[in-house]
């Protein structure tokens, strides 16, 4: 029956297989399910009879992977009244209309070159795939959401992204997909050698991530408290609520220490303009000890000008924004999120749509303004051994591999402040596992403070050493690890893992062709 199935329904057989292999992401981990259902869709890929055949299991296995796997992103049309909420999970199919549109060109080039070479087949759709894949992260302003390779995470084979990043670690995924697919086929030797290879990468994967966690233990370089407050979505932006918020977050941060402390509050923690507001500053810095500092996100606002006279009434445009606040309530740095959530803080083609009663998923009828990309902020408070310094990438920038540090000044950690309220429960976790991925691709500590989950602090190796789960209120006390020296991703980014495929595909076609 099953081969009666994909003989004759071979798209409905591959958009199951991908809705299915959506459960090896964040929360569910089943990554020995989504190996096997890989191995299915090489398996329909290499019964495709021409080019749209290919195309058409590719568009449907990325169709159904999507589909499930972006099922949070309809949570978040809940929040937003003005426009209706049932438009939650067409949104979520629209979506994921155009982005399957990328692993089906993965498969008709994969098909393309492979056609006939069993031996190969499986490499050049790896290949293949990683490419569409960087493609699908960065066109149109990228959604690079749930890599294939962030499946790895805990394997040991997560480590290998000091070298590929996280799109190698996609290749490798589909390859190991490719094993089970050569062995049903007895290619016993690609199979063989891909298990081999796997089996040791994982190994110095584990060997490494034990190596980061004795350098944890033996070399803390600051003090840290992270803070979740479990300020729901629908609680946020309400007035009557404001007090009862602040006191969640004062609370929770426990009041001033005499020893150096970085304190870390969420994405838009406050509704306060904080450089226009001085008596919000001062409020907040008598929650403060002297030498420490506190991290915490708020909107820059800014206002129209004419003929250089600027016109309070009128506001122009806003930053999302991460603020470094001291124990006297002043603002020693500011950070603007540069890679902004289209139709979340901005709203493309903004005429167009919201005459036909569409708005953005943020509250506010104003488009926030990307700030100039990764920077370094120096922290000259709470120095344990010397100066710390600190990258930020606020919230959804922190899925995006290669682009979240300032390569001319590489910090100590990065903060991740985010807020996650209105993603359900997959997308939280989801995002983390992202963080963590970026954690081991840098070789830094990665710390998030969101609203409700999931806040935590992540190693060098992308192990959590500690967090609040999902849904809770509270906060941890933590020492920093120390940064690992950069890696090879982060010198050279995504050039690795793109001439990786880009060799590969050439070796691949120059063995075809000589073997013919």
């Amino acid at each position: 029956m099953i081969q009666t199935m994909m003989t004759r329904r071979p798209g409905l057989v591959a958009l199951l297989a991908g809705a299915l292999s959506a459960t090896g992401f964040a929360p569910l981990h089943l990554w020995p399910l989504t190996l096997a259902l890989l191995a299915l869709f090489l398996h329909l890929l290499w019964l495709a009879p021409d080019r749209k055949g290919a195309f058409k299991i590719g568009y449907a296995f990325g169709l159904g992977q999507f589909s499930i796997g972006l099922n949070w992103i309809a949570h978040a049309f809940t929040f937003q009244d003005t426009m209706p909420h049932a438009l939650g999970y067409p949104a979520v199919v629209l979506l994921s209309f155009y982005l399957a549109v990328y692993p089906g060109i993965g498969a008709i080039i994969g098909w393309q070159l492979g056609r006939g070479r069993p031996q190969l087949f499986a490499l050049f759709v790896a290949c293949a795939w990683l490419l569409t894949e960087y493609l699908r992260a960065t066109l149109f302003t990228g959604f690079a959401w749930n890599p294939l390779g962030v499946i790895w995470l805990g394997t040991g084979v997560d480590q290998l992204s000091i070298v590929i990043g996280t799109y190698g670690l996609g290749l490798i995924v589909m390859l190991a997909g490719g094993a089970l697919w050569w062995a049903s086929h007895r290619q016993w030797r690609p199979a063989g050698l891909m298990a081999v290879g796997l089996a040791i990468v994982a190994a110095l994967g584990l060997l490494r991530a034990g190596q980061v966690e004795a350098d944890r233990a033996s070399g803390a370089v600051a003090s840290i408290r992270v803070v979740q407050p479990n300020i729901n979505q629908n609680e946020k932006y309400d007035p009557q609520l404001e007090e009862l918020n602040f006191r969640r977050l004062a609370s929770l941060t426990g009041g001033p220490v005499v020893q150096p402390r970085l304190v870390f509050w969420p994405e838009a923690a406050v509704p306060a303009i904080l450089d226009m507001e001085p008596r919000w500053r001062a409020r907040i810095a008598m929650l403060l000890g002297p030498d420490e500092l506190l991290m915490l996100g708020g909107d820059k606002f800014h206002y129209a000008e004419q003929n250089g006279i600027i016109d309070a009434n009128t506001l122009a445009g806003a930053n999302n924004s991460l603020w470094v606040l001291d124990a006297r309530g002043s603002l020693l740095g500011r950070y603007d999120k540069a890679h902004l959530v289209p139709y979340g803080e901005y709203l493309p083609m903004r005429p167009l749509l919201s005459a036909i009663g569409l708005s953005r998923l943020v509250p506010g009828d104003v488009d926030f303004w990307p700030g100039p990309g990764p920077r370094t902020l120096a922290l000259p408070a709470a120095e344990k051994r010397g100066p710390l310094e600190m990258g930020v990438q606020l919230c959804y920038e922190i899925i995006f591999s290669g682009q979240v540090i300032d390569p001319a000044n590489r910090p100590d950690f990065i903060f991740n402040p985010s807020n996650d309220a209105w993603f359900g429960s997959w997308g939280p976790p989801q995002h983390l596992a992202q963080a963590r991925l970026r954690a081991i691709e840098e070789g830094l500590s990665v710390i998030r403070s969101t609203p409700t989950g999931i806040s935590a602090l992540v190693d060098p190796a992308g192990r959590i050493v500690d967090d609040i789960p999902h849904g809770e209120a509270g906060a941890f006390d933590a020492l920093l690890p120390p940064a690992q020296a950069p890696t090879l991703f982060s010198r050279f980014g995504n050039i690795i893992p793109l001439g990786l495929a880009v060799i590969l595909l050439v070796s691949g076609v120059a063995i075809a062709r000589r073997n013919r």
